[in-house]
């Protein structure tokens, strides 16, 4: 009897076909270099992979080695990393250079619990890096991989444990082409199995999926979102403010010292305030604790050290 959480081997060789044929030509998949691979897998997290790819090719020509990143100071990094968003992903990812090398004589390790032990780096970026950098028949679980697997295996993704998911994933990767699965299957789900009116007509797998064949939630079938309260109105939250402080100083000359008062936004100057404490708790900017020079607000740059 059939494994019924296993991808047939027909459709393997369906996907990675449709991947030669229609897969994006992304800049950061021309290599498999261990370092460049994991600034890929840290840029591209919630960040669109066009943009990731113009920004990655910019990123690995300021800081070619983990040695390069390793000695930056964090200001250099977040001037680098501008127009991803999610700052703190770039301070992990210097993080993880400086443990690469402090730890790993700046070589990238290839082993999943190694990866897990790199600032930033969760269970999809430590398999992502194992199997497109290293070969590792791993399977790299985000968005768009659980969708891809989830619909084909059970007809709805929700239908799947976490668990059973990944091995589900891991027993699916070509041993041989791990990589290509891995871009693949992100192609497929980016592209194709769109969250919304997917494109079953021309998806490689749809002889073998289960929702392409029925088995999935009426809900799914007539394109109604799930219930869920709206969220709020981006300008107003806090990620949206602390972006505009650290896009503000990163305008700013190296090592200056910039005022940064309320209101920013429909941010009064309370929110900037606290706003401003947060990031320098997290690392991302440096207080001017002795400034002296009237006024209001807080004298700020990004962090230095």
């Amino acid at each position: 009897m059939p494994d019924p959480d296993s991808i047939p081997p027909a459709a393997q060789a369906a996907i990675l076909a449709w991947y030669q044929d229609h897969g994006r030509a992304l800049p950061f998949r021309r290599t498999n270099d261990p370092y460049p691979v994991l600034v890929s897998e840290a840029m591209a997290q919630q960040t669109q992979a066009a943009r990731a790819g113009e920004a990655w090719v910019r990123f690995i020509e300021r800081f070619p080695t983990a040695e390069a990143l390793a000695a930056a100071s964090p200001a250099d990094v977040l001037r680098a990393w501008r127009g991803l968003g999610y700052n703190r992903r770039a301070l992990n990812l210097q993080r993880a250079a400086r443990r690469i090398v402090e730890v790993h004589r700046g070589r990238v390790p290839p082993d999943i619990r190694s990866l897990l032990e790199l600032p930033g780096v969760g269970p999809y970026t430590a398999r992502a890096v194992a199997a497109i950098a290293f070969g590792e028949p791993v399977g790299a679980v985000d968005t768009n991989v659980r969708r891809v697997l989830g619909r084909i295996l059970a007809g709805d993704p929700a239908a799947m444990s976490a668990a059973r998911l990944q091995r589900a994933a891991d027993g699916a990767v070509p041993k041989d082409r791990a990589a290509d699965w891995a871009h693949a299957l992100m192609d497929v789900g980016a592209t194709v199995c769109r969250p919304r009116r997917p494109d079953c007509e021309a998806c490689p797998a749809r002889t073998w999926c289960a929702f392409a064949g029925g088995s999935r939630p009426v809900a799914a079938v007539r394109g109604v979102a799930s219930r869920r309260r709206p969220s709020p109105a981006f300008a107003t939250t806090s990620r949206w403010l602390r972006g505009r402080i650290v896009e503000r100083l990163r305008a700013a000359s190296a090592r200056t010292w910039t005022r940064v008062e309320g209101p920013i936004g429909m941010h009064d100057e309370a929110a900037v305030a606290a706003a401003l404490i947060a990031l320098a708790r997290d690392g991302l900017i440096e207080l001017d604790r002795r400034s002296t020079v009237a006024g209001p607000g807080q004298r700020a740059r990004l962090s230095t050290s």
